[in-house]
């Protein structure tokens, strides 16, 4: 496994840790803070977190640019609504409707839509252990969703949708090559924020309270620092793969659930936790190794000098150093295992 391949998974652990734990807090936020608002919140303290990282960021370009080509910027207005806006508020809504632990296994959802929308609309390609996979982790959520009656299956549905606008979300937000992963959070935070706060408070005529500070402080860390991760997980490890790191984050959240919200355990989701196992097992898998051509192409990530991809110089810096700024690509035709991350969304023959 290569330097930015575990790299890649530990950024995708690290960010399920963090919003795994976001929805047993979210459920007891809840009690205080009406739905529309607390999500406005949460993407208010990601943007509010993550300036101190803006102001030392690359100093390549205006640190808080949008894209400046169309193609990311529509990327990016549509990672915003889907997934700063949508995704947030029927998350919200059926956290009211099904308890918490349900609710966090209800969220491997999320890899399902992301690898179904990445074959159909983002040129992603799985192979048969990456399907089988898929299928693990929707049979693990369908199993949760009979659970409890008809209050439950309200709540699993809007979860399920939740998952749907997330899964769309990934796959344009792993896309986005014009911005780092900071600017790109911190704008859709900033949005998404604004947007669900206005609504909100039009709706509710909420008064600020404590509460409100603990909801930016989970904000920060639950949805800007783990945003911030993904995204970085995804340009390695493409869409659906670091999506599947990131199907570990109902793990945390059904600890927490058990373990601070005194939720039991049920024999129901201990099936569950089983079938997702074998599901992630079965998606780990999967490989993709052909003959491939890199079409000419100018972005901005983070990169390496010494992965095969990125032979521009720099004087003195070392070629493992890992650093950002806008590079060029020429055409170049080669061999290698691969997955569709930021430099392979090639098209492969049916």
């Amino acid at each position: 496994m290569s330097t930015d391949w575990r790299r890649g998974l530990a950024q995708g652990l690290l960010a399920a840790a963090l919003f795994g734990a976001a929805t047993p807090l979210s459920k007891r936020l809840l009690a205080d803070v009406p739905p529309q608002v607390l999500a406005g919140l949460f993407y208010a303290g990601a943007a509010l977190g993550l300036v101190p990282a803006l102001l030392r960021g690359p100093r390549h370009g205006a640190r808080l640019g949008l894209p400046r080509d169309a193609r990311n910027r529509l990327r990016l207005l549509g990672a915003v609504v889907f997934g700063g806006v949508l995704g947030p508020l029927l998350l919200l809504a059926g956290l009211e409707l099904a308890r918490s632990a349900s609710v966090s296994m209800l969220l491997n959802l999320e890899t399902t839509a992301t690898a179904v929308l990445g074959v159909l609309l983002f040129r992603e390609h799985l192979g048969r252990w990456a399907w089988a996979g898929n299928a693990g982790v929707l049979a693990a959520g369908l199993l949760l969703s009979l659970e409890g009656g008809r209050p439950n299956l309200v709540g699993a549905l809007l979860v399920a949708a939740a998952a749907l606008c997330w899964g769309l979300d990934n796959n344009l937000t792993a896309l986005i090559d014009g911005i780092t992963p900071v600017q790109s959070t911190f704008w859709k935070g900033l949005a998404a924020g604004a947007t669900n706060l206005a609504i909100g408070l039009a709706l509710t005529h909420e008064a600020p309270s404590a509460s409100w500070l603990v909801a930016l402080g989970v904000g920060t860390l639950a949805y800007g620092a783990s945003i911030v991760l993904y995204i970085s997980s995804a340009h390695v490890l493409g869409a659906t793969r670091s999506q599947m790191v990131f199907a570990t984050a109902p793990f945390f959240g059904v600890a927490l659930a058990v373990l601070w919200l005194g939720e039991d355990l049920s024999p129901l989701q201990g099936v569950a936790f089983l079938v997702l196992v074998l599901a992630l097992a079965l998606l780990a898998l999967d490989g993709h190794d052909h003959e491939h051509v890199h079409e000419p192409l100018r972005h901005t990530h983070a990169h390496r000098h010494d992965d095969g991809h990125h032979d521009h110089v720099h004087d003195g810096l070392p070629p493992h150093h890992r650093h950002t700024h806008e590079h060029e690509h020429g055409r170049r035709s080669h061999r290698h295992p691969h997955w569709p991350d930021l430099h392979h969304r090639h098209a492969h023959e049916t």
